[in-house]
C-alpha cells in the first residue's frame, strides 16, 4: 500500500484493531481511528454490551497515537443490515452468521462509503488475514499468517470491489508478536481480553439476542428414529443442526448424548438422535448451496476445491458442481458433521479464500 494513503481504521476496541492503527502509522499512512456505534443496548438486552468502555479503549488508543478519533453512528443501518437479517433467519429456522454479514454490509458496505465521502482511501481493519493487490489493479485474499487466528472465513461475502478498498495490517502476525507490539507501544488495550460476542455488539450470548426480540414458539422434542417425544423446547430458534449443549433431555441410561439432527417445521418439532455418525441427518455427503459470491473470477465449471464448512474448522476437499449463476451442489469425499441451513461455505483454493455460499 501506498504510505500516501488516507485510511480509517475500525476501532473496535481490542487489541488487534489498536495494533492494525499502529502498523499503518508506522508505515507512514495518514489514518483517523473511528469507531462503528452500531448497538448500544437500548432494549435492555441480557448480556454485557460494553459500547461505553470499547469507545473509551478506543479514544485512549488514538490519544496514544496522537492521531484523530471519530465515532460514526451506524445504528440505523445495523439494525437494517445485520439484526433484521439475523431475527429473520433464525425465525424461519436457519442459522445465519452475522459476523460474515456485518463485514460485507456493514465495515465494507455502509462504514466503507462513509469513509470514501470522507476522503478517505480505504478502510482498514483488524482481521487476521491478508491481502494481495495485483499489478492489473485486482486483489486476492488469502489466510491469515497465524492459522490459530485467521479470520478469512469472516471476509466469505466480499467483493472485489470491497476487498480493493480494504487493509489488513495484521494478516502477517502471529497473536502473542501482536501482544508485544501493543505492549512495547504502550498501547492501553495490550492486555485487554478479546471479545467473543455478535459483531460489534458486545458479549451478548446469542440465546439472550434470541430471547428478547424473536417469540418463544413451543414445540416437541423428538427422537429421529422411533418418534418418541422426549420433552419440549421453547423455539427451534434456540438451536442449530449439530448442537449438543442446552438441548433440554438429558442422557439416555447408557449416558450416550443426544445431538440435534432436524427441525420439523409442520409441528415445530426438534428432532434429536443419538451423537454418532450412523445417525440419520447429521452427517451429510453433499449438500447445496445459493446466493453464490466470488471475491475475483467466479468458478462456473465443476472442479475440486477445498471448503471450510464453518469457523474454526479445516479446510476439507469437495467438488463444487455448478448448477445455476447463483446455486451448486457441494459433494464431500468425507461426510461433514451438522451443516445448517443458512450457515456460510467458504470455497479455497490453497490459502487463498475464493468466495462462498449459503447452505439450503
Amino acid at each position: 500500500m501506498s504510505s500516501r494513503e488516507k485510511i480509517l481504521v475500525a476501532m473496535s476496541g481490542g487489541v488487534d484493531s489498536s495494533v492494525a492503527a499502529l502498523q499503518l502509522q508506522r508505515q507512514g499512512c495518514t489514518i483517523v481511528g473511528a469507531y462503528m456505534k452500531n448497538w448500544i443496548n437500548e432494549d435492555n438486552v441480557i448480556g454485557h454490551c460494553p459500547w461505553m468502555q470499547d469507545i473509551d479503549d478506543a479514544r485512549a488508543v488514538c490519544d496514544t497515537l496522537g492521531i484523530e478519533f471519530r465515532v460514526v453512528n451506524l445504528m440505523r443501518d445495523y439494525q437494517e443490515r445485520v439484526v433484521t437479517y439475523l431475527l429473520d433467519g433464525y425465525a424461519r429456522g436457519l442459522t445465519p452468521n452475522p459476523d460474515i454479514m456485518c463485514n460485507r454490509e456493514m465495515k465494507f458496505g455502509v462504514f466503507r462509503a462513509w469513509a470514501r465521502a470522507e476522503g478517505f482511501a480505504a478502510v482498514a481493519t483488524g482481521h487476521y488475514a491478508r491481502r494481495v493487490a495485483h499489478a492489473d489493479g485486482t486483489c486476492d485474499l488469502l489466510e491469515g499468517a497465524d492459522k490459530n487466528k485467521d479470520q478469512s472465513y469472516f471476509l466469505t461475502l466480499l467483493s472485489q470491489e470491497q476487498l480493493q478498498d480494504a487493509r489488513f495490517p495484521i494478516g502477517d502476525l502471529p497473536k502473542p508478536e501482536l501482544r508485544r507490539l501493543a505492549r512495547e507501544a504502550g498501547l492501553p488495550t495490550a492486555d485487554k481480553k478479546d471479545s467473543q460476542g455478535i459483531c460489534f455488539i458486545g458479549e451478548v450470548k446469542m440465546a439472550d439476542f434470541l430471547r428478547a426480540y424473536v417469540p418463544d414458539a413451543p414445540g416437541p422434542i423428538v427422537q429421529a428414529t422411533d418418534g418418541r417425544e422426549l420433552g419440549r423446547h421453547r423455539g427451534l430458534h434456540f438451536y442449530t443442526l449439530g448442537q449438543r449443549k442446552g438441548i433440554g433431555v438429558p442422557s439416555n441410561t447408557d449416558h450416550k448424548a443426544y445431538v440435534v439432527v432436524g427441525k420439523r417445521a409442520a409441528d415445530r418439532a426438534l428432532l434429536v438422535a443419538f451423537d454418532h455418525p450412523d445417525s440419520p441427518g447429521l452427517f451429510q455427503h453433499e449438500v447445496r448451496v445459493h446466493s453464490l459470491s466470488w471475491i475475483s473470477r467466479p468458478v462456473t465449471t465443476g472442479r475440486a476445491l477445498e471448503g471450510r464448512v464453518r469457523y474454526r474448522d479445516p479446510r476439507v476437499p469437495l467438488e463444487f458442481i455448478p448448477e445455476s449463476e447463483s446455486t451448486a451442489l457441494i459433494q464431500f469425499p468425507t461426510p461433514q458433521r451438522g451443516l445448517a441451513a443458512g450457515q456460510i461455505l467458504a470455497f479455497y483454493e490453497g490459502e487463498k479464500l475464493l468466495g462462498g455460499g449459503i447452505y439450503l
